[in-house]
């Protein structure tokens, strides 16, 4: 009898226990921030099926292939180490780069898609319609993500959520204004749509001429600041091949040195690229 009551008595605290609260545990604001960060910056470099875990798994091999190399190549643990540092933070510099170039891309495109929405709307169509129509006649780099706008549509017939998915799939500051206007004139409605649009794209083309001029200025600080950034650690690496300054390197002096000359590098590295660094445009509008 008293196994039965102590049964059933575990048994009413399991139930009660279950009976809680089902809401799901929220991350911390930074964890959140953090991925969403990297997430972004994935989908504005174009790279696709691809999330933030394996980014960092992603960061986790070559960190670890270019440390068993240098280390074979130079027997030296502390320069192993710094080594290590930089081939973790290569592939987001390598996907930096490929948004950069792909942003820059969408800047000249993006008034030719604009032009050709503003002659549907002309012509007509329906604000679905037009967007849909650009999976034919705009810019083939956006075709996709409007052919998948115009199939979640028809599927759906929900105008909101697949505009929300669209902004999701391009990715992209000046695809966020254009969505956001579509959305306005769907809900509000009116007639000077058309000359919205013609003024949003005169002001893109200006756009991205000024920033293509500022750019071309800029590129000669960007390319020094690498080459100053590479250029001590390659020769590091030249003399980590000869047999007598290992010693040197594998002493606590060395070590101090090494994490020094990092530090600078990468403090002045920053400084420089902040100085020449161009406002980017945020996506606000999400």
């Amino acid at each position: 009898m008293g196994a039965l009551l102590g049964l059933l008595l575990g048994t009413g605290f399991l139930l009660i226990w279950r009976s809680g609260s089902r809401a799901p545990k929220r991350r911390s604001s930074l964890s959140i921030g953090w991925h969403r960060r990297r997430t972004d910056l994935l989908r504005q470099a174009g790279v696709e099926g691809v999330g933030s875990a394996q980014l960092l798994g992603v960061q986790v091999v070559c960190a670890a292939l270019a440390g068993l190399v240098v280390l074979l190549l130079t027997a030296a643990l502390a320069v192993a180490t710094c080594f290590v540092g930089f081939a973790f933070v290569a592939p987001i510099a390598v996907l930096r780069g490929m948004r950069r170039r792909r942003m820059a891309a969408l800047r000249e495109l993006w008034p030719e898609a604009v032009d050709n929405l503003a002659s549907a709307v002309r012509a007509g169509m329906s604000l679905p319609e037009g967007l849909a129509a650009l999976s034919a006649r705009g810019p083939a780099p956006l075709r996709p993500a409007f052919a998948r706008f115009g199939a979640a549509y028809r599927a759906s017939g929900r105008f909101g959520p697949c505009l929300d998915a669209l902004k999701d799939d391009l990715a992209d500051p000046v695809g966020d204004r254009v969505c956001e206007t579509m959305r306005l004139a769907r809900e509000v409605g009116g007639s000077d749509l058309g000359t919205v649009l013609r003024t949003l794209s005169e002001l893109l083309r200006a756009d991205a001429r000024t920033r293509s001029e500022l750019e071309t200025r800029q590129g000669w600080v960007v390319n020094a600041a690498r080459l100053a950034v590479a250029a001590p650690w390659i020769v590091l690496l030249l003399l980590g091949t000869q047999s007598t300054t290992l010693q040197a390197y594998n002493s606590t002096g060395g070590v101090v040195l090494l994490g020094v000359g990092a530090a600078v590098c990468i403090v002045a590295y920053r400084i420089m690229l902040r100085i020449g660094q161009l406002p980017e445009e945020r996506r606000v509008l999400r």
